[in-house]
């Protein structure tokens, strides 16, 4: 099951400003993609690592794996990712930078740990080819949305109730298990969090002028904005291995 950003847990969307593109906006949006590159980097290789320690030579599980993936403790795994999220949304105020920086790299680990199980169901090959049409995909719509002159803001409600009915009907088939209703909630996930890079983007953006000149408040604001990027990046990635990965 995805990882999914609640948004509810964070502060209101500021709307366009028009702001003049600077140096300073440029350096700032720099920022906030190195983070969130960063982060998904780290993820990559925790989830990698994970999966090479859950997996013995023989191809079983090790004690490990099986602690991780077939004891209670897979639940905790699941969940630490969103408590990390809901934990850095509503701290992030009274935090220092570094802190949040620390919390932000925390947070990226345990995710890659919670991912780890698609190493033992999808092809390597597969994940790979996924990865980067995710990251091609995402490149564009994120550039797309830093560019436009359009104000996408009035996008916001609708892609929150989509995201809302995408983590009800996940939960659902967690006890269902239907390959209809996954396939159903891949393919709308893919358009929600599409709009959702598109529209973060010119969010984090527009919210530049509301900390320039704020050192402190950059900083933070830079970790929550790749925060923000990172989760649509990861949760798209999801969606599209579940629809087109190829299974072990």
């Amino acid at each position: 099951m995805a990882q999914f950003d609640p948004r509810s847990a964070t502060s209101a969307y500021p709307t366009r400003t028009g702001a003049a593109v600077d140096e300073g906006l440029r350096s700032y949006m720099l920022g906030v993609y190195n983070y969130m590159a960063a982060g998904v980097a780290l993820t990559g290789v925790a989830a990698y690592l994970t999966s090479m320690m859950a997996v013995g030579a023989d191809g079983q599980l090790t004690a490990f794996g099986t602690a991780l993936y077939a004891s209670p403790l897979k639940w905790v795994v699941m969940l630490a990712p969103l408590a990390f999220v809901f934990f850095l949304s509503f701290r992030i105020e009274k935090m220092s930078v570094g802190a949040a920086q620390l919390t932000f790299w925390l947070f990226a680990a345990v995710m890659g740990v919670s991912l780890s199980s698609i190493f033992l169901v999808f092809t390597g090959q597969s994940i790979a080819q996924i990865f980067f049409i995710t990251a091609a995909t995402f490149g564009a719509l994120s550039l797309w949305g830093y560019t436009t002159k359009r104000d996408i803001s009035g996008w916001g409600s609708f892609l929150f109730m989509g995201l809302i009915g995408i983590i009800l009907a996940s939960i659902v088939n967690i006890f269902l298990q239907s390959s209809g209703l996954q396939f159903a909630v891949s393919v709308i996930g893919v358009l929600v969090f599409a709009g959702l890079t598109a529209y973060d983007t010119q969010r984090i953006k527009d919210g530049y002028t509301m900390v320039a000149g704020d050192a402190v408040a950059m900083g933070k604001s830079a970790i929550m904005g790749a925060l923000s990027l990172y989760l649509d990046f990861i949760n798209m990635f999801m969606m599209l291995l579940n629809l087109f990965g190829n299974r072990e």
